[in-house]
């Protein structure tokens, strides 16, 4: 499938698209606290070029994406949120390892945010990296309509590139006056494969082209904030180096067969160095969806190079200031998800001894240890001494792909069905496929109860979200 025909319509034409430029602060004020305002509210974007009209969104400070928010590794942030929106909300700093009561998360961390109330966030960014910021409160459709934002929190010495780059990928879906369908939260979303849209979009606008030089080299920070769609890009014949995921540094590696593969919410950072021979061209392409695949944009080199041989500068970035599970004698905890169609939704009902057309009319159609969640207040489903190191094993019980998120720490992925990862990499949200295990080690060392969900955030609200507590 063509570009073209994956587009909402058919008369998108070429758009230039860039990320709405750094946020400056809102006052003056030395280094290292840093302030920042974010107004939630309605607005309009041009989603779809061409002929297309304007969409209606909600929107932090009228763009889609929010603002972006650079400040640097140790700094202390103080981001007041006025909300210009007819309903409650929140900000969750998703990935960031912040104090409980500034996660985000209604009536657990915080109340929510009234229409017309003001709520102020401040907390130190101790991990550099690559994180985003969306709300919490009924985010299937608060994030859906464009409520969401990237937040980079920078090395405090950086490596060396041309240039920083930042794509924040969403799916839309759209009526064909490009309005927003507003069929949030239906039925089918909710028990199948959550809201998959049909057009996307890099920073706010549908993409056609990216230009490069040929030597430059490039930090491309992707950040998938997508309800529901998983994605798969191909890099076709040239070779991104995965350097970080979900803001934490990796071992520089390849992705295999060159494809970055990423659920919602997560992050990688690439590094590119940009071969190809002036006045040529490549296209990126999603591949995650088998027979569904489709361009996603062109990259275009000027005909002007800026090097003929790659920078020579090491890519690896510096250790975040993690601590490191004890592996021997550490406790293990099993989780495991199931629900949904297709797959062990019966066996779930069977464990709650209720009925399954019961539940399902009452939206609760995921579960995690036989367990649907109906609001962010709940009993946990383990509770962890602080500053002890866990391995929790977690198993898909389901037909369906989950990227499982926790709050307030990272974690390293361990293995896969059995298999030790190759990387041992940190992460804060892991995508599991169908029928897959996957263990996890962390060090409990962030107090609070902590909320655990998947991502695809139709799951989340039709019950796959629960509380892990670390002790005070």
């Amino acid at each position: 499938m063509s570009r073209r025909e994956f587009l909402v319509g058919s008369g998108a034409t070429a758009v230039s698209f860039a990320l709405p430029g750094l946020m400056a602060p809102a006052e003056a004020e030395p280094q290292p606290l840093r302030h920042f305002t974010l107004r939630p509210g309605k607005a309009i974007a041009q989603l779809v070029p061409g002929n297309h009209p304007p969409t209606p969104v909600w929107a932090y400070n009228e763009l889609v994406p929010g603002p972006e928010i650079r400040v640097t590794q140790g700094d202390r942030v103080r981001i007041a949120v006025e909300n210009a929106l007819d309903e409650e909300t929140t900000v969750h700093w998703h990935g960031l390892r912040v104090p409980h009561n500034m996660d985000g998360v209604p009536h657990l961390t915080q109340a929510p945010i009234g229409p017309g109330e003001r709520f102020v966030y401040e907390f130190d960014v101790p991990d550099a990296g690559t994180y985003w910021y969306h709300p919490h409160q009924r985010s299937f459709e608060q994030v859906g309509r464009g409520l969401y934002g990237p937040l980079i929190i920078e090395e405090r010495e950086p490596i060396a590139v041309d240039r920083d780059v930042t794509w924040v990928l969403d799916d839309w879906r759209l009526e064909r006056d490009a309005r927003i369908s507003d069929d949030f939260g239906n039925g089918h979303d909710m028990s199948h494969n959550g809201r998959i849209g049909n057009t996307v979009t890099i920073n706010g606008q549908v993409p056609d082209s990216f230009r490069v030089k040929q030597g430059e080299r490039i930090r491309l920070r992707l950040i998938n904030a997508a309800n529901a769609r998983n994605v798969a890009l191909d890099f076709h014949d040239h070779r991104p180096w995965i350097v970080a995921l979900d803001g934490q540094p990796v071992t520089p590696h390849e992705p295999i067969n060159r494809t970055v593969v990423l659920g919602p919410a997560m992050r990688a950072d690439l590094v590119l160095d940009m071969g190809g021979d002036p006045g040529s061209r490549f296209t990126i392409t999603d591949t995650f969806y088998r027979d569904l695949e489709y361009e996603l944009i062109d990259v275009v080199y000027d005909p002007e190079s800026l090097r003929t041989n790659a920078l020579d500068a090491a890519i690896a970035l510096p250790a975040n200031t993690l601590p490191e599970p004890r592996m021997s004698g550490i406790t293990r905890h099993q989780i495991r998800f199931n629900g949904g169609m297709m797959g062990q939704m019966m066996m779930g009902q069977m464990m709650m001894g209720g009925n399954m057309m019961n539940m399902m009319r009452e939206g609760k159609m995921w579960f995690i240890n036989g367990v649907a969640a109906s609001d962010h207040v709940m009993e946990p489903l383990v509770t962890l001494q602080r500053d002890q190191s866990y391995l929790m094993e977690m198993i898909n019980d389901t037909a369906w792909h989950h990227p499982i998120h926790l709050h307030g720490h990272s974690f390293r992925v361990v293995s896969r069905n059995g298999i030790a990862t190759p990387h041992q990499e940190w992460q804060d949200t892991v995508l599991m496929a169908p029928e897959e295990k996957v263990e996890i080690a962390l060090v409990a060392d962030n107090p609070g109860d902590w909320m655990f969900h998947c991502h695809v955030l139709e799951h989340q609200a039709a019950g796959m979200m629960g509380i892990v507590r670390v002790s005070e």
